[in-house]
């Protein structure tokens, strides 16, 4: 049983998908663990600390992956690093499948049997394997920091000799994990928290955190909601309506954060031009989605754009701006996840592919795309 671990190749990637101390405990169920030099630098894991936690260390993707049964990332193979994992490995990392058939192709023609940790099931088993919720949980606390860093002012009300110094008023769009976590932090700021969600679940979420909770809540908000807890695409009358209010709540904000992500959609659009233009000029727009097309009609990917004096703040990869943090948590859930997989009296892999965490999260095996939601749709 060879687990390899890659460094990770997008500019924008700072991660890495294990640390430490999952390799002890890797090294712990009997396998032999091969860490890419410097995967871990950028999480401040030099490659001495997975040496001393029992693992070797390869010079490159090729020579950590050559022989490996399973093969550890943060973001899905391509180019070189696909090259570089043997035939019929497992893979295991966020493989961002929606929208990517062709490189879900080139992993089946690989036969690799890829496991993509964002399909998850939400059930209480798999609460530990969860990345979406641990990685979205740092993206809403660092947007807060980021948020706070671009505005000129402080966040918590001052009382001083000079005078007082109002609090921030700052509006999270979006309840879910990121939305929660953004609540909490920007209260602990100082800052007066409003929210908004289309579920109705999340009203009481934001109260209980102290926030204030804006939304139309009329019959089809009653019904806003997936049995998988997502929220659903809403129609237009609610979105017209729910968008006078938000845009009349918008104006009086110094700054914004959108959540609002639907898995397999581009992200839905929430703040337009106009309301950004209602804003303040020196406010700011946290737009955690902006990989996804954006909540925010004038946000700019990887930028901190400025429309008016207002600051719309679009950084990529925001967990990985945590990185070291970020690469604890996410190494946690693929731990967990490959724990399910091994045979710990025979120290082997032992998948079952009949598991329901298993069936949930495999894209391709055996040459073939197996996972339905990505297989070629016969015609009509």
């Amino acid at each position: 049983m060879r687990i390899a671990v890659l460094t990770e190749t997008d500019a924008n990637e700072a991660r890495v998908a294990a640390t430490p101390d999952t390799v002890k405990k890797l090294v712990g169920f009997g396998a032999t663990v091969v860490v890419q030099s410097g995967a871990g630098a950028q999480s401040g894991l030099p490659d001495a600390d997975f040496e001393a936690a029992g693992a070797s260390i390869a010079p490159d993707a090729a020579a950590a992956a050559g022989d490996a049964d399973v093969v550890l990332l943060v973001r899905r193979p391509e180019g070189d690093r696909l090259a570089a994992v043997k035939e019929g490995a497992i893979v295991i990392a966020t493989m961002d499948p929606y929208g990517n058939e062709a490189a879900l192709q080139a992993m089946a023609e690989r036969k690799l049997a890829a496991f993509s940790m964002e399909l998850m099931p939400r059930i209480t088993r798999a609460q530990v394997m969860d990345v979406l919720s641990s990685q979205a949980n740092l993206a809403g606390y660092r947007a807060v920091i980021d948020g706070a860093a671009v505005y000129g002012r402080a966040m918590p009300m001052m009382m001083t000799a000079a005078g007082t110094v109002p609090a921030a008023k700052v509006f999270v769009m979006g309840a879910g994990v990121a939305g929660l976590q953004a609540i909490a932090t920007a209260r602990r700021l100082g800052a007066v928290v409003s929210a908004t969600d289309v579920r109705p679940a999340a009203k009481e979420q934001v109260e209980s955190l102290g926030a204030k909770f804006v939304a139309v809540e009329d019959e089809e908000f009653k019904q806003a909601e997936t049995a998988g807890g997502y929220a659903k695409e809403m129609s237009a009358e609610y979105k017209a309506k729910q968008a006078e209010l938000v845009a009349a709540h918008i104006a009086k904000q110094d700054i914004v954060i959108t959540t609002a992500l639907i898995p397999g959609r581009p992200a839905p659009k929430l703040v337009t031009k106009a309301m950004v233009e209602s804003m303040r000029p020196g406010s700011v727009v946290v737009d955690l989605a902006v990989e996804r097309g954006g909540n925010c009609e004038v946000s700019e990917p990887g930028e901190i754009a400025d429309h008016g004096g207002v600051k719309i703040v679009g950084y990529l990869n925001v967990p990985g701006r945590l990185a070291a943090t970020a690469s604890s948590l996410y190494a946690k859930n693929l731990l967990a996840f490959l724990e399910t997989m091994i045979d710990k009296e025979k120290k082997a892999l032992a998948p079952n592919w009949d598991d329901e965490l298993v069936k949930a999260t495999l894209l391709t095996k055996d040459g073939a795309i197996v996972h339905p939601n990505f297989q070629a749709q016969p015609a009509a």
